[in-house]
Formats: structure tokens, sequence, C-alpha cells
């Protein structure tokens, strides 16, 4: 079954069984490995991508939900690592095995596309079920304040 939707600013189809999760096609197919396989039942938060700008877990997301929709990538997020979440966590120097990153990346953008000055308890609420084993979340937590400083001062 052919699925269209837009990916990262353009139009890709699709032909993939429609219960196929969106982490495989956008792996496997469309060979855009910088979304993570985690865990496979969404409590890892690896996998994040946004879909028509909300967080989403694409390992439990069939690709039939996502016909014609919006869906951005960690390749998506900037071209160039212009985005202040990107920017911040270079400046926090937040990765260590970076296996997670992608996925903390695209929680902590779509957080503050919502909140533009998030609070500890924000942060906690919208980080939570993203793992991090290497333990770097008092860098994300800095590195979330730091990119929401950084959205700011553009705005």
């Amino acid at each position: 079954m052919a699925i269209t939707f837009t990916l990262n600013g353009g139009k890709q189809t699709v032909d993939v069984n429609p219960q196929t999760p969106l982490l495989w096609v956008l792996r496997d197919t469309l060979g855009m490995t910088g979304t993570k396989f985690g865990c496979g039942m969404a409590l890892c938060g690896a996998c994040t991508v946004h879909v028509n700008g909300s967080a989403v877990r694409s390992c439990i997301t069939p690709v039939s939900g996502i016909a014609g929709k919006t869906v951005t990538s960690i390749e998506g997020l900037s071209a160039d690592t212009t985005h202040p979440v990107q920017q911040a966590w270079i400046e926090e120097d937040v990765p260590q095995c970076g296996y997670c990153q992608s996925g903390q990346l695209m929680a902590a953008a779509s957080l503050l596309a919502k909140t533009a000055k998030p609070t500890d308890a924000d942060i906690d609420e919208a980080m939570r079920g993203n793992i991090c084993r290497c333990g770097t979340y008092s860098q994300i937590r800095r590195a979330i304040h730091r990119a929401a400083e950084i959205k700011g001062a553009k705005a």
C-alpha cells in the first residue's frame, strides 16, 4: 500500500505494509538512520520524532497513521546544527555515548515549541520517558534552559 507524507519538508511516498512502524520506514526504507531503535515499546524515547509538531514514539506508530501528515526526524531539525537545542547540546557538552540523544533533542525541541521558558517541572514532565543510560539528565536540563535562552534571543 502506498502511503504519502511529508518528511523533513519533502513529500515521500512509501509502498510498505501499513502496519510497519514509522521507525523502520525511516531507517530501512528511507535511509534516515538518525532516529534510533531502543526498546520497541515506546518506553525509552530513542525513537522520538515529530508528527505534525508533536513528539511521538516512532517505534509504535504505524506508518498508516502518518498518511498526509508532516514528520520531522532528527535529520530535519536543522541541516547545519543551528536549531537552539542543537546549539545548547553542543555548548553544554551533553552527549556521552550519544545513542539516546536524537530522541532527547526531538523531545526537547517539541517542548520548546510549546513552552518558551520551561521550568524544571516542565522539563521533567516533557522529558519523562526519555532514558539516558549515561545519566546526562542534569546536562540535558541545563541544555534545555540554554536552548530557551538562545531561542528567546533569536526572536
